[in-house]
């Protein structure tokens, strides 16, 4: 027998120890490792495991005008959500469910036993009605779980559809302002987890983990729904009158660059934007659209004339024959015959295209479009939307004189009418250059408290006060004793420019008949509150002119704008010079206290009628003081006692 040595067994316990220790220790090592590094990972895959979760989607924050006035907001509309393993029996459950979504029960049952921890039915589950809702909750499915949800309401429909833009289904933005936006009007969304088991059956031994979704911020835009219904009030009258193939119309704060108006013709209602051809919905025309600006772009060479002092207006004179030559080539006059002697306040009242052809070439070319190019044409804006066209300017190197004479008076360049406006706008707030906006603040739901605010942001400034003065009294003379005379409001003092300006065909050259013919306009015209720029895209059975068919629709838009804005009335302005067969309108009369007796002293051209019996006037409409076209009626109430209201 084969003795071992004692040395020998101590040998082989201590290695069996040392081994042995080895091995705890690379246990110790590996529980700490579990327990301290990696536990929280591996504790969060447990959880993944054993847990189901249900999405809720925050609410997406609302738009509203300057005032307060809701432009876009959410109505509740749950959607559905289905638990697959927790329904016991999968047919009866999508017969149940496809009667009240009026879907197939095939594809129903296909959604419903999907491998999945929790199945949306869509689309017709997504954001259902309440009969539906109710439906729902009477039967009460097990599986089956109605998730707070929200769609998108825009409370004024077509009006402002371009610019408010609509959600999808999913409550994303898509388009305007909820895309532009989307982050901030979005939100975070919340969720619902609860525990099951392996067969995803939920567990009621543990309570449910429920993290609250963070509502998206409500976004208080520049807009001003009393104008922006002005607007749409005067495009709708303009499509039913004169059929164009499109119009828009622009109304912006020259003070800070901020949009108070802004519509499209074609529009749409954002809540149906799926029933119309996405061309309708995706051409922002104020923004997108890229055309010849024709006269409306004078006030830029005008601008530019003024501050370089190449001309003055009351004492430098020009005589058109009714064309130019430059280059020669032959530039003709929108007059026959063209002006004869005028001076260059009456070239701009006249809107004499080769009276500005003289002033382009005298301010040269480098000058003149350094100009343009600070005014902000060739290049964005900045305002925040999507979509916004650049324009088209002559390469400098591609300028020669024809070129210049051209775009002096807007014919052979191509802008933005959002770039226009805010151009004309500098041109007459003392040269300030703005970045338009339509964002103003932001604004916490749950607080009601304003978290950020837009600050106008101020570009460069272009041209000097005493200019910027200059040209507001020549632009208010073209709508007293010029072009611009169908703008004219009686009470307010108002200045502008008409543009009428030849559209270019697919082949690159001029349409025969076809135009698009503007106007835009600002006032007071000592201290411009507002500017307004309307456009007309080939109008039908009229005479295709600015002066004619967009100047008096920016009138209107004006007055009425600036009596909503609690603009008083201005004192000091231009009389309007009338052309036949206009007339100027009369003064009513102050009639209260008289008898019936002293009317034959009121000799007017009024149409007088009676309301009451009596010999004395108590009352009358319209208010003393109140101008009115001739031939107009006028209301008198009679008493027998006499008084003054």
């Amino acid at each position: 027998m084969k003795r071992v040595s004692t040395v020998t067994v101590k040998k082989r316990i201590v290695t069996v120890f040392i081994f042995g220790l080895l091995i705890f220790a690379i246990i110790d090592i590996r529980l700490g490792y579990v327990q301290f590094v990696i536990g929280e990972k591996l504790m969060g895959q447990a959880n993944d495991l054993w847990t189901r979760d249900i999405e809720f989607e925050p609410e997406r924050g609302n738009i509203l005008d300057t005032n307060g006035e809701i432009l876009a907001e959410n109505v509740t509309a749950p959607s559905i959500v289905v638990v697959p393993r927790q329904i016991e029996n999968p047919e009866e459950t999508a017969e149940k469910l496809a009667s009240i979504l009026d879907v197939s029960t095939d594809k129903v049952y296909e959604d419903i036993t999907k491998v999945a921890s929790s199945v949306n039915i869509r689309p017709e589950g997504i954001k259902i009605s309440e009969k539906q809702e109710s439906a729902i909750r009477t039967l009460n499915m097990d599986g089956v779980y109605l998730a707070k949800d929200s769609k998108r309401h825009y409370p004024n429909g077509k009006s402002l559809s371009h610019v408010l833009g609509f959600a999808g289904i999913d409550n994303q933005g898509l388009m305007g302002l909820e895309l532009f936006y989307d982050e901030k009007l979005n939100g975070e969304k919340g969720s619902l987890s609860f525990y099951s088991d392996a067969k995803g059956r939920r567990l009621d031994s543990l309570a449910d983990v429920y993290s609250p979704p963070e509502d998206g911020l409500n976004l208080k835009a520049s807009i001003d729904l009393r104008v922006q219904t002005i607007l749409e009030r005067e495009m709708d009258l303009a499509v039913s009158k004169y059929n164009p193939d499109g119009a828009l119309a622009i109304a912006v704060n020259p003070k800070t660059g901020g949009i108070l108006g802004m519509t499209t013709r074609p529009n749409f209602n954002p809540e149906n934007y799926q029933e119309v051809d996405s061309s309708i919905f995706d051409r922002n025309l104020p923004i997108w659209s890229t055309y010849e600006p024709g006269s409306t772009f004078k006030i830029i060479t005008l601008a530019a004339a003024l501050e370089e002092n190449v001309v003055d207006l009351e004492k430098d004179h020009f005589h058109d024959d009714g064309d130019i030559t430059v280059g020669g080539t032959e530039l003709h006059c929108w007059k026959s015959g063209g002006h004869g002697h005028q001076t260059f306040l009456e070239v701009v009242q006249n809107s004499c295209n080769p009276g500005f052809v003289d002033l382009g070439l005298s301010i040269g070319k480098e000058k003149l479009y350094s100009y343009i190019d600070d005014f902000g044409f060739g290049e964005k804006t900045g305002i925040d939307l999507q979509g916004e066209g650049t324009g088209i300017l002559f390469k400098p190197e591609n300028v020669g004189p024809v070129e210049l004479a051209t775009t002096a008076f807007g014919q052979g360049v191509s802008v933005t009418p959002i770039q226009q406006v805010m151009a004309v706008a500098a041109t007459v707030n003392g040269g300030y250059l703005y970045e338009p906006f339509i964002a103003k603040e932001w604004i916490d739901p749950k607080t009601e408290k304003t978290v950020e605010t837009v600050e106008p942001n101020l570009k460069e400034r272009v041209i000097s006060e005493a200019t910027s003065e200059e040209v507001r009294g020549a632009l208010e003379s073209v709508v007293a004793k010029g072009t611009g005379r169908p703008a004219y409001v009686d009470g307010y003092r108002v200045g502008g420019k008409t543009g009428t300006a030849q559209k270019v065909g697919p082949d690159g050259r001029y349409m025969q008949n076809n135009y698009v013919v503007s106007f835009i306009g600002f006032a007071p015209a000592d201290d411009p509150e507002i500017v307004v720029y309307v456009a007309v895209d080939n109008p039908k059975d009229t005479l295709q002119f600015g002066g004619v068919v967009a100047a008096p629709i920016v009138g209107t838009i004006i007055g009425d704008s600036l009596r909503a804005l609690g603009v008083e009335p201005s004192e000091g302005g231009l009389d309007k010079d009338y052309l036949w067969p206009e007339q100027p309108k009369i003064e009513v009369p102050d009639l209260i206290g008289l008898s019936k007796g002293d009317l034959s002293e009121y000799m007017t051209n009024l149409s007088i009628e009676t309301n009451g019996a009596g010999d004395y006037i108590i009352d009358q409409a319209p208010s003393p003081g109140t101008k009115v076209e001739q031939g107009s009626k006028m209301r008198i109430y009679l008493s027998d006692e006499k008084h003054r209201e």
